[in-house]
């Protein structure tokens, strides 16, 4: 294995790998999953630990959370509060093991208070908004093969109970700490990022990652310009001219988040250009599924062919958030027949 990728997936070791004084990062496996790992950060405060995410609720995801706590001194009953970055299951679902078990408290922001009732209503782990998007852009062999694929996965409607607190932007009440919750839709309508005033870090959840881009399009609820409001804040993060490091979800620690935020924003106008180019070179209108089977995905720049289904559906939701926002730009026009979105220059 060359340096290059021991250094890539150094931070999937198992363990509790300190950050900063009094910060410890816990990376809990996420098998069957490109991911390959959620990043649960471990703060001490003045009365106990608090977490920033809380990680899946899967067999294991306990023994794993006691193993790493233990090897500072700690253990999971010394845990008083959560704090979740967004609604996925890989970030929320063990925060509510944990309390049923100790008693802790979890907050998340407000704005993912709808996706509760939506996962509540939908009853299983089937992408509901996401299979619409897929119809919406032609992709309707695509949707039915997701759903196929879902609706019989294990799920349990109580790894989602509510959290104690809705969070709003604003300082967390952690005793002995300065943390400040900032609102970044995009990635889920309520994503949060905290910002660590005294450390300089900066919980970045999904909104930034180090390696590769959030995935955007595939949220619970009604469609609502998700992409528009993922790039508003990467714009907030570029105007901020605090030096904060990056302590991501998924990935290592480090880097700046002003810079990563302005890689991020330079990515999307990019590939407006190219879907641009597509539709330019097809010289008709074309419905968004075909527009996405002609991008490249991935960093490894993959033809969309390559991609696993579940990762297609993802291609084809971001593929409709862009072609959306330049609707929206007066960049292109849309023209709605029998159900699918058609758009062109």
């Amino acid at each position: 294995m060359s340096r290059t990728a021991v250094s890539r997936t150094a931070w999937l070791e198992p363990g509790c790998h300190p950050v900063v004084d009094g910060v410890h990062r816990i990376p809990l496996e996420l098998p069957q999953d490109g991911l390959r790992a959620v990043n649960v950060y471990v703060l001490e405060t003045d009365s106990g630990l608090a977490l920033i995410d809380g990680g899946w609720h899967r067999p294991g995801t306990h023994e794993e959370m006691s193993t790493a706590l233990a090897s500072i001194g700690r253990r999971p009953h010394e845990i008083t509060d959560i704090f979740v970055t967004h609604i996925h299951r890989d970030h929320y679902t063990f925060a509510v093991e944990l309390r049923r078990r100790y008693g802790c408290a979890i907050h998340m922001g407000a704005r993912e208070a709808h996706g509760l009732v939506e996962i509540a209503r939908i009853n299983s782990n089937v992408p509901e908004e996401s299979l619409i998007q897929a119809r919406r852009s032609g992709a309707y062999e695509l949707a039915d093969e997701v759903y196929r694929l879902t609706v019989d996965e294990p799920f349990d409607v109580d790894d989602w109970d509510t959290p104690d607190t809705w969070l709003q932007p604003g300082l967390l009440p952690l005793p002995g700490r300065r943390i400040e919750a900032v609102h970044t839709p995009g990635h889920t309508k309520g994503h949060m990022v905290f910002h660590d005033l005294d450390t300089g870090l900066s919980f970045t959840g999904d909104h930034i990652l180090p390696t590769i881009t959030p995935s955007i399009g595939f949220e619970l609820g009604v469609w609502d310009l998700p992409l528009a409001k993922f790039l508003s804040s990467l714009e907030l993060m570029v105007a901020d001219e605090s030096p904060r490091t990056i302590a991501p979800a998924h990935g290592d620690v480090g880097g700046l988040v002003g810079e990563r935020a302005q890689v991020l924003l330079e990515h999307h106008r990019r590939r407006f250009d190219e879907i641009l180019a597509v539709l330019d070179d097809a010289g008709r209108a074309l419905p968004g599924h075909q527009v996405a089977e002609r991008l490249l995905w991935t960093r490894h720049n993959r033809p969309f062919s390559s991609l696993d289904t579940f990762n297609r559906l993802i291609a084809v939701c971001e593929t409709m958030a862009h072609l959306d926002v330049l609707v929206v730009d007066s960049r292109l026009t849309v023209r709605c027949i029998d159900g699918v979105d058609h758009f062109r220059r």
